[in-house]
């Protein structure tokens, strides 16, 4: 009996685990699809409330590494979604070499233990061999060991299609690709402002492949203009919205060989302010972007909006004194009628980046902000030199916000 048993369980979980792996495929014809049916990615980066971004309709996360990948699939499997797991690769450096033998056996070794590993889990969708490891993209060693990992993972895990995900496009990136990884199935491509103009650049460059947008949403701060100290001027949450929902009809929209995109990003995260790139506020909140995917993804309008908010005015553009004495206004409007309170705040700018370390959210400078919960505030500047935002985040009590904030430089 005991041996029936498990001769049912074999087949069972032999069934399971070939259905799971009976494939996503990708072709230039058909697109990528998944069990045989189409499959769009509308996805982003992160992996925190994977129900709500479900709910929001989305069908897809995408990882930078495997860390915690096993909780990642096993979370992203309950709430629906799919995951393009990511598998770092080093950057050429003082320490690892693309044109040394050994650097890349040992790196192959680690990408095909990771990939045996989780080869076989139901919410996988694809392999993201690299993000922005390409330099310039005139290494070619670089490009030729893309292909042979590309070869490798297909040998291992033949369910599963593979990219890597580069910083922007251009001809010599194109061409290292068509010339040494053609086994790669696919090109993601993170770009940001440039979002606009992608689809004429894979053009201009001759992609012809594939290709997913693996990173995408507001400006970002190296785009745009500046302001006092040349600290990036950051869009409202309300031009950010605008910008997504613009960009996505655009650029992304199904047609020729896009297979989707991941915008990022799901969750907050301290990059250059405490505001940039969150779809979710430090508390939480969802901002007006978040509905504009949501209206891109299945052309449906949530039940409650995010507020809609202008930019600051008051806060002047060159240096102030310390101790000076400003009004900072803006004006916020909720559609659906929510009673609004207001937080103002001084922040310290954020130090150089480090992608690698996101720094946890600073503290408010104290002493600088008298009364907050009106669209209008009185700011005493900071006393010590130095860069800092005036910053204000406007809730609508029904987990929504609407956020803005100013440069602000003291001599």
């Amino acid at each position: 009996m005991k041996a029936i048993l498990k001769v049912i369980v074999v087949l069972v979980l032999g069934g399971t685990l070939a259905a799971a792996r009976a494939g996503v495929t990708v072709d230039s014809t058909n697109g990528m699809r998944r069990g045989g049916k189409p499959y769009f990615i509308k996805g982003a980066g992160g992996d925190t409330r994977l129900d709500h971004l479900a709910e929001r309709g989305a069908n897809s996360i995408r990882t930078w590494s495997t860390d915690g990948l096993e909780n990642t699939l096993n979370n992203a499997a309950k709430a629906g979604l799919t995951v393009s797991a990511g598998i770092w690769l080093e950057p050429e450096c003082s320490w690892f070499s693309y044109r040394n033998a050994e650097h890349c056996a040992k790196q192959a070794a680690r990408v095909k233990a990771e990939v045996l590993r989780h080869r076989d889990h139901p919410a996988l969708l694809a392999w993201g061999i690299g993000n922005e490891a390409e330099g310039d993209g005139t290494n070619t060693a670089f490009w030729q060991q893309i292909g042979r990992l590309a070869v490798l993972v297909r040998e291992v895990d033949p369910a599963h299609p593979t990219f890597t995900a580069l910083a922007g496009i251009n001809a010599a990136k194109a061409g290292g690709l068509n010339r040494e990884a053609p086994q790669l199935d696919f090109v993601g491509v993170n770009t940001y402002g440039g979002l606009f103009s992608l689809r004429k650049t894979l053009e201009e460059v001759k992609w012809t492949r594939p290709w997913v947008v693996t990173e995408w949403g507001p400006q970002g701060f190296w785009e745009r203009p500046r302001g006092a100290g040349g600290m990036a001027l950051e869009q409202t949450s309300t031009e950010k919205a605008e910008m997504i929902q613009k960009a996505y009809a655009e650029a992304i929209a199904p047609r020729g060989a896009c297979l989707g995109s991941y915008v990022f990003v799901w969750g907050w995260k301290y990059e250059a302010t405490t505001t940039w790139f969150g779809l979710l506020t430090h508390s939480g909140e969802t901002t007006a972007s978040l509905d504009a995917l949501q209206h891109s993804w299945n052309g449906q309008r949530p039940a409650n909006a995010a507020p809609s908010i202008i930019p600051i005015t008051g806060v002047p553009g060159s240096a102030v004194a310390g101790g000076t004495v400003l009004t900072a206004n803006t004006a916020a409007q909720d559609a659906d009628g929510d009673r609004l309170t207001w937080k103002w705040t001084v922040l310290p700018e954020a130090g150089p980046h480090n992608a690698g370390a996101p720094p946890p959210l600073p503290s408010p400078v104290p002493d600088t902000v008298a009364e907050s919960g009106q669209p209008q505030v009185i700011v005493k500047v900071p006393h010590q030199p130095g860069r800092y935002r005036v910053h204000v985040e406007v809730s609508d009590g029904n987990g929504h916000a609407a956020t803005a904030n100013a440069p602000l430089l003291v001599k």
